[in-house]
Order: structure tokens, then sequence, then C-alpha cells
């Protein structure tokens, strides 16, 4: 039997299936017992739930990383927002128990969040409807699910892999992960890929599909999962996995090698991250510097706008631990699919195309300019850090930047705080609008990043969240790689550095391309460091031009991603 997911965390998982079943919660007999007993009863449970949480999240910071810890800090606001409370207490006046004022109120936020078209609100729902779970195992006196002991070769199985499940988790002793929710983008998708783990999510109907001891081979770069497979299906995929783990040994010789070409030219090979612990995982997997630092996590999972002093913290941090190493930190890039709710940001029915990133924060100068002056502040000490603009579309959007840019240098020159005076600053080519004017933007910018998600998403019109035209969505289509490469024309003609923090930037496919036409630097996820390293390493600059060329003289996505598929090399 085959089952078909999302494919969500890459390689190949082989062993027991271990289906992870929920108590039961039903609260049914419990009895009212007046309302000041049942609200002490939720506030206790309460601070019980944040007690836990905070060891949770500590828990997961000193073993996967800081942005999977935030998941669970951000339930713990979640749950301490006195409005939730309120309406909780709401419940338990009219005459229910601390439990039914937990379940109603956390399944109507979670149905509320579920509905909503942004990707980051619908992941809120599987927050709060791991609260309802946590809160009422607590009142209940039910010991939560335990993934601990699992045995060695486990193929996890579960409706979803919730944060909670994952402290004490051993990844030693689990193989692969399979749901039957969540997506690329989902805090289970995050966590698998985080803890290295193969993952394939939103299976169907997978814990009536399977039982504890079946036998099943996870594929988490195809999305799909074999059940009881014959011997000739085992042994093959055995080979696969071990071709995969015999792969990943070999990229181990290029941690401490320089980024160069077969003939030794020099490339920067970079990194991106989304909190200053992740430039920690990035320097000890390789990255020469990092290519984008991914601001807006800071805003998300709070109530408030974090202070100059929170922020000039964190990119000192990161500025810090990369010490002598380029950072590029990208401004505030909210709106699309990054909403935060305390901004107050209006509805919009195509937020893709709305008033976001740049646009949003020039038209919120005090809320940007707190950013502006702790990222020059940070940039005082190692005087390693660059400022990248996020979406821009005009010479006017630069200007205004650099203007309030050298109102935030006159403000610290004024109150005598240091701060990195010659602070580079450039922006990310993202739109179509900037790839058609690069010419006109490299004059009054100090480098380009080619963000090729968002380029392709806009340039081939397509919601790269869509499925019904996710075939569309392809970095191999002409146009998209015609503006590539003019944009790095432009910067080359400018004689302005050139990167690339998009995904396609650790595609081995189109490395030949890119280096052909003078890509500088390359910004690609901690775990692809070495893998991208390595290919680079492997051609020479006559044999990539001649892969361009060819590739460049086809006129559909398939047929370039077809020769490029059989022109990369091993």
């Amino acid at each position: 039997m085959i089952l078909r997911g999302i494919a969500a965390s890459d390689g190949i998982g082989i062993g027991k299936a271990v289906c992870v079943r929920e108590q039961s919660l039903d609260y049914s007999a419990v009895k009212y017992g007046g309302k000041e007993v049942e609200k002490d009863r939720l506030q206790a449970a309460i601070t019980q739930f944040n007690e836990k949480t905070t060891a949770m999240a500590e828990h997961i910071r000193a073993q996967v990383g800081e942005k999977e810890s935030e998941i669970l800090t951000g339930q713990i606001m979640m749950l301490s927002d006195p409005f939730m409370q309120s309406q909780m207490e709401e419940v338990i006046d009219a005459g229910q128990c601390a439990e039914a004022a937990v379940d109603q109120v956390c399944t109507m936020y979670a149905e509320m969040f579920a509905g909503v078209d942004d990707e980051l609100m619908r992941q809120r729902a599987t927050d709060v409807r791991d609260i309802r779970s946590r809160m009422l195992a607590i009142l209940l006196g039910v010991t939560g699910v335990d993934v601990s002991h699992l045995p060695a070769g486990s193929v996890l199985v579960a409706h979803d892999l919730t944060p909670s499940m994952t402290v004490g988790l051993d990844k030693e002793h689990v193989a692969a992960i399979l749901t039957e929710v969540g997506g690329r983008t989902s805090h289970s998708a995050i966590l698998a890929r985080a803890l290295e783990l193969p993952a394939v999510l939103s299976v169907p109907r997978v814990m009536e599909q399977l039982k504890d001891g079946d036998s099943v081979i996870v594929d988490g770069s195809e999305g799909t999962a074999m059940v009881n497979p014959d011997q000739r299906t085992l042994a093959e995929y055995l080979a696969k996995q071990e071709e995969l783990l015999r792969r990943k040994a070999l990229l181990a010789v290029y941690r401490d090698r320089e980024t160069a070409d077969a003939e030794g030219n020099r490339y920067a090979l970079y990194s991106n991250i989304g909190s200053p612990a992740e430039a920690g995982a990035a320097a000890e997997a390789g990255a020469e510097g990092i290519g984008l630092f991914r601001t807006e996590f800071l805003f998300m999972d709070r109530n408030s706008v974090p202070t100059e002093t929170e922020q000039y913290e964190a990119y000192l941090a990161v500025s810090r631990i990369m010490a002598g190493k380029e950072v590029i930190i990208r401004t505030l890039d909210v709106g699309g699919d990054k909403a935060v709710e305390y901004l107050g940001m209006a509805h919009e029915d195509n937020p893709f195309l709305g008033h976001r990133a740049i646009r949003y924060c020039l038209d919120n100068p005090d809320l940007y300019k707190v950013q502006l002056r702790a990222l020059l502040r940070a940039g005082a000490e190692e005087k390693n850090i660059k400022i990248m603009l996020p979406l821009v579309t005009s010479l006017e959007e630069i200007r205004g930047a650099r203007a309030l840019l050298e109102t935030c240098k006159a403000e610290l020159e004024a109150e005598g705080l240091p701060y990195h005076k010659d602070i580079p600053l450039g922006i990310m080519v993202e739109t179509p609008a900037a790839a058609l004017i690069a010419d006109l933007l490299a004059p009054e910018c100090d480098f380009f990043s080619i963000g090729t998600n968002d380029l392709t998403q806009y340039t081939m019109a397509v919601d790269r969240g869509n499925a019904q035209v996710e075939n569309l969505y392809t970095t191999f289509h002409p146009a998209v790689l015609r503006s590539i490469r003019s944009v790095i024309t432009a910067a080359k003609e400018a004689g302005i550095p050139v990167g690339m923090c998009g995904e396609a930037a650790a595609d081995p496919r189109l490395i030949p391309l890119l280096m052909t036409w003078g890509l500088d630097e390359f910004s690609v996820s901690s775990s692809a460091v070495l893998a991208t390293r390595a290919q680079i390493h492997h051609w020479h600059a006559a044999q990539a031009a001649q892969v361009t060329q060819e590739a460049m003289s086809l006129s559909t996505a398939s047929g370039v991603e077809g020769y490029l598929q059989s022109a990369v090399k091993d």
C-alpha cells in the first residue's frame, strides 16, 4: 500500500509504525463547582501550563534552536491574553465548568484562525488546538502523550506533530514522521526539518490505515509512504537510504574549505536565518556569512513591537557570532503571508500585492526608525552589518529609506551613541519591476540580493501556495531565468556585489548558470551549505558556460529543467 501526502522534510526513513493516539479528554462527568472554584481551577491550570511550556521551550531551545522554541513561547503569550481569559471566565459565569470554558473558547479561536486565508494565521489554529488539549489534560489530570521512550527505528504516526510532543523526543530512535495534517510551512514541518527527520504530512486517514508494528518506508523528498513493502522494494530503499547517508558523509570534507570552483575562482557562501540562535548553527555548518536575516520573526508571537534595545541586542548577537564575516539584515517584511496582529494591518483581499514590506515601513516611519536605529547601533562594533530593503519596486523607495537612515544617523550623533556611519544599504530584487529597472536601481544601491521565491511568483503570476497552479511555479521558466541574468548583469555593470537568497541559490541544477552570469554570493539554508559548496567546487568555468548556453537556448521550463537535471554533476 502506498500513501501520499506533502513532502515536508527530505530523506528516507525505514522502520516500524508507532501510532500516537491522544487519551480521552471527555469532561462530561465533571460537575460545576461554582464560579469561584472553577475560576480558581482555571487559573491554576493556566499557571501549570505556563510553567510546563516554559520548561519545554527551554528544552527545545537547547536541543533544536531559538526559532523552534518560539513556537512554544508563542502559546504562552496566547493563553496569557487577558481577553481570551476573560472569555473563558464568561463561560464559567454562565454556569459551566473550567473544562467547558477552555474547550469552547479554544475551539472558537481555532476555527477562526483555520478559516483565514493567511498561512501564518492558519498555523495559529494548530497552536490553539494544542493549548486546548494540554489545558484539558491538566484540568482532568490526564497524562499527555509521551514520545520520549520510543523503540529504535520508530516511524512516528500521529494526527499532528505538536510542539509539545517533540519535547523529550529522541531523534536517534525516530526514523520518520507521518501526520494527517500540516503543510511545508506548518509547525510540524519546521520541527521535522530542524530535527533532520524525514516527514510526509497531510496523509489522508493515516491513523486509520496504519497500525502499530506495520513496516513503513517514508520518502520525505517524494511525499510517499510504503506500508508493509515487499522485499524488493525494501532492498531498493535501503540502498537509496545508504546512498543518501554516504553522500552526507562525503560532504563533511567541505566544511572547512573555501567556496571555489574547480579552477579556484572564489564565491561567497552564506546562510539564511530567522533568529540569533540560527546564526550559531550557520557558523557551525560552515557558512561564510549571513546572506539573509529575516527580522520579522523578532516581531511575531508577541503583543507589542520589539524595542530598539531588544532589536539592537538581537542584531549585535548575530554580528558578534559572525565577527569578521558579512551579515545582511533584511528590514521588516510584514504583510502578504506574514501578518502581525498588533501592528493593526488592515485586511486586504490580495495581501501579496498590498500594503507590505518596504511600503508598510515607509508609511510607518516611527516604527521603521526604531529598527534602523537599532541596526546602525549594532553595526558600530564589528562593522559587518549590511541593511537590505525588501520588495522594492522604485527608486523613490530606496531614496525614502536612505533619507530615514540619514535622519537616524543625525539623531544618534546628537545623542552621542556610537553607530556605523558608512553602513551599506542594498535591496532584495524580488519583483518584476525591480528586475526590469535593475540598471536604474544599481547606482543607488551598495549591493543586490535576488529573492527568487517572490521573483518567480510575481513573474509567473502564480500564487505559490495554490495547489491548482503549483505546476506553473518554476524558476526554470525562461522569463524567470532571463530576469535573474539581467539583474546580475546590471549589478556587474554598476560595480556592486550581487547575491541570491532565494531557494534557487541551493538548487544544484541552477548553480552553473549563476556562476556563469557572475553571481558573487549564494545564500542558502544552513543544511544546504556543504552540498552547495560541493556543487560549486565541481564546475569548471568553461563547462558551466557551455551548460548555460544550451539551457538558455531552450524555450520551455520543462525543457530547461530536464536538460539541467541531466547536466548536474554528482
